[in-house]
């Protein structure tokens, strides 16, 4: 198992990430985020969005890390896709994690890439051998060509495959275990997930591999209905944390305690003080959890 690194620079925030609650770092709030001096546990940056050398995406991460633990999260990099890793944008991701050290770099149990195609989704895969032994071979090579230690987010799915031969759970399970990853548990995912496909996402959640999981994922949900008239739910993004997810969050942290947790708003981006709220919701359930524990404790 791959360790994390440790920060070299006595003069920046060390690499750890606190067990509170952050948001996705977003252009247009940054100048409102240094003029006021948010409270805020840390930022999470898109990867893909700081592929460049330098210029303004440059400049806004470099102010906003030396006052904040920033976390890495990619969504290009097509783990489960049949093809090889590309090694380009694979060095670009390894540069970025020397770069600006986040505490934690994640990416997503998803395909994304055909040939030469790049396509703006995160497509689900076959839980079978062949993809297992696939998908453990591409973490293993992110894992020593980017030195340390990523996180897996398990998906938000709408289809089922048949080929599939285990769980979702079972083959996210086998995934760390072959790898030594980290887990990246998004509830909202869960969510949708386990009412897409008609299961309980209480039971999900209680069959998840805990002690792997590193950071948690918060995010608004779009309701819909398929061809039968049943709910559907869309990953959207583009609004605030649904109720139901709020509950299986407090739920999941009062039983495994706190974990640095993200706030995701990638789409109808809301004013800073809006996503800030957010954030502010997922830190008190935080709180309240550690008061949960230190009650064990006594």
């Amino acid at each position: 198992m791959l360790g994390e690194t440790s920060s070299p620079k006595s003069d920046r925030i060390g690499s750890a990430i606190p067990a509170r609650a952050g948001a996705g770092l977003k252009p247009e709030h940054v100048a409102e985020i240094l003029r006021t001096e948010a409270d805020i546990g840390f930022f999470e940056v898109h990867a893909e969005n700081y592929m460049g050398a330098g210029g303004p995406p440059h400049r806004q991460l470099e102010a906003i890390r030396d006052r904040y633990p920033v976390s890495l999260h990619g969504v290009g990099l097509s783990i489960g896709g049949e093809q090889p890793l590309d090694k380009e944008h694979l060095q670009r991701l390894a540069a970025l994690n020397r770069r600006y050290e986040p505490g934690l770099f994640s990416e997503h149990l998803a395909w994304s890439t055909h040939d030469t195609s790049y396509y703006n989704d995160l497509l689900p895969v076959p839980y079978d051998r062949t993809t297992l032994e696939r998908v453990c071979d591409h973490i293993d090579e992110v894992q020593e060509t980017v030195g340390r230690r990523m996180l897996l987010e398990n998906p938000s799915t709408y289809v089922a495959f048949e080929q599939s031969t285990m769980s979702e759970i079972e083959f996210i399970k086998e995934i760390a275990r072959r790898t030594g990853c980290g887990l990246l548990l998004d509830i909202n995912n869960v969510y949708v997930s386990c009412t897409n496909h008609q299961h309980s996402p209480e039971d999900y959640l209680a069959a998840f591999p805990m002690t792997d999981v590193g950071e948690i994922h918060l995010g608004g949900h779009a309701p819909d209905t398929d061809d039968a008239g049943r709910p559907l739910l869309i990953d959207a993004h583009d609004r605030a944390v649904d109720d139901a997810v709020w509950r299986l969050y407090e739920s999941v942290v009062s039983n495994h305690g706190a974990l640095p947790t993200l706030v995701e708003w990638d789409n109808d981006i809301p004013a800073w003080q809006v996503l800030r709220a957010e954030a502010e919701a997922a830190d008190l359930i935080l709180s309240r959890a550690e008061e949960t524990v230190l009650w064990r404790v006594v």
